[in-house]
């Protein structure tokens, strides 16, 4: 689902599209274990109490392990408007870097090749110095973020 419109990026990072094998595991770990209880809910009966009991252990597993992947990726948000990078990063706690278009020297994008197919990336934003003002992975469309932040600097400059 892109916030995209005109000249503004308001994302969190991707679930699915940034790991999509890690995806459809979590969601086997949480579905299959009802389809097994319902497909051979006699001979699982016959096994005792402990063998349903453990595929009900791996579905609320699975259920946390995917809520907790759900609310990591609403912790992080990327906010770009015609001048300004806004990354705010936490849950309880928050930290805010703000950061003007024409302060940022470069932008890099890493991408695999699963990652160019699916469309998401790993930004990389430098300011001054060697190291990146900060990085964040699994946004979507990260060219559209390099590409605007350098339209906007050839703009102003």
């Amino acid at each position: 689902m892109s916030n995209r419109t005109g000249a503004s990026y308001d994302e969190h990072p991707a679930m699915f599209r940034n790991h999509p094998l890690g995806f459809l595991l979590l969601l086997a770990l949480i579905v299959l274990p009802f389809v097994a209880l319902f497909l051979f809910h006699e001979q699982i009966a016959g096994m005792g109490d402990f063998p349903p009991a453990m595929l009900l252990g791996s579905t609320g597993l699975g259920i946390v392990i995917f809520l907790y992947w759900y609310l990591m990726t609403r912790a992080t948000r990327l906010r770009i408007d015609e001048d300004h990078v806004h990354l705010e990063r936490g849950l309880l706690s928050k930290s805010h870097i703000d950061l003007q278009i024409q302060q940022i020297r470069a932008v890099r994008v890493h991408q695999g090749l699963l990652d160019r197919i699916l469309r998401v990336g790993r930004i990389e934003v430098f300011t001054t110095g060697d190291s990146a003002e900060f990085v964040v992975g699994g946004m979507p469309d990260p060219h559209w973020v390099r590409d605007h932040v350098r339209n906007r600097r050839e703009v102003s400059g």
